[in-house]
């Protein structure tokens, strides 16, 4: 699991790159919020990390995780929204559309793998997929992400062991297909999944920036229904600070 916490950990204005660590280039990595909105305050899930897990243990996370090579090669049920591939497009580093569906599809595994919540849709024929899709294939589902939608994008600052360029995503629980027993378990890395109101207390212990993210899903929730042409913030550091600039608005170009 990437730790997005640290992918987008905020940088005192005083630190510079050379106090830390030498240049890293950032990791492409993708985090899904899941939301219940069936209730008047929408419920977000959240897993809680084993207490002897070396980095914020005991802590609830969203599950997230570094994109595999080979996940713009997995089939799909739907492609990908146009406007979310446009999202995904904007900012720099660059990337190709191959990549923004990489980062889409590494959100919906991660899921399945660390809650064995599966966002999928039956296929017509037998999926032939294997090792971490193998649920899927076994439910006789292709991974849909044709309901995700782009909240944020956070790069870790410069001077950090680990750099992430992380890409948060929501989908709406309804877009929950299949469950695998048994991912949660005592020894596992999440112990437990909990769904908690936005705004509840365990939410209240999350790491700044992924609180940040969650402020901008609740700001968006309280819309309506979520759209593909709303501002989304790039978190990302210059100028010795993190800034919060909007992608596609010149400096989160």
């Amino acid at each position: 699991m990437t730790d997005t916490a640290e992918a987008t950990r905020r940088e005192k204005p005083e630190e510079k790159e050379a106090d830390h660590h030498p240049y890293y280039r950032p990791k492409d990595a993708a985090t899904l919020i899941l939301v219940d909105r069936a209730g008047s305050i929408p419920k977000v899930l959240v897993g809680k990390r084993h207490d002897k897990v070396v980095f914020m243990p005991g802590k609830f996370v969203f599950p997230g995780g570094r994109v595999d090579k080979a996940d713009h090669r997995v089939p799909v049920a739907a492609p990908i929204p146009r406007e979310l591939e446009d999202n995904l497009l904007k900012g720099s580093p660059k990337i190709n559309p191959a990549r923004a569906k990489s980062l889409a599809i590494a959100a919906i595994r991660e899921a399945c793998e660390e809650t064995g919540l599966c966002l999928g849709r039956k296929a017509g024929t037998a999926p032939n997929l294997e090792g971490a899709w193998k649920p899927f294939a076994d439910a006789g589902l292709l991974p849909d992400p044709s309901g995700l939608f782009l909240i944020a994008r956070a790069i870790t600052p410069p001077g950090r062991i680990k750099r992430f360029d992380t890409r948060f995503f929501t989908a709406d629980a309804s877009a929950i297909t299949h469950r695998v027993e048994g991912v949660i378990h005592p020894d596992a890395e999440l112990v437990e999944l909990v769904w908690v109101e936005i705004g509840s207390k365990p939410l209240a212990d999350l790491h700044p920036m992924t609180r940040n993210v969650l402020g901008e899903l609740e700001r968006r929730l309280a819309t309506g229904p979520l759209r593909h042409d709303a501002d989304v913030p790039f978190y990302h550091f210059y100028s010795g600070k993190m800034h919060r600039d909007t992608l596609g608005d010149g400096k989160g170009a």
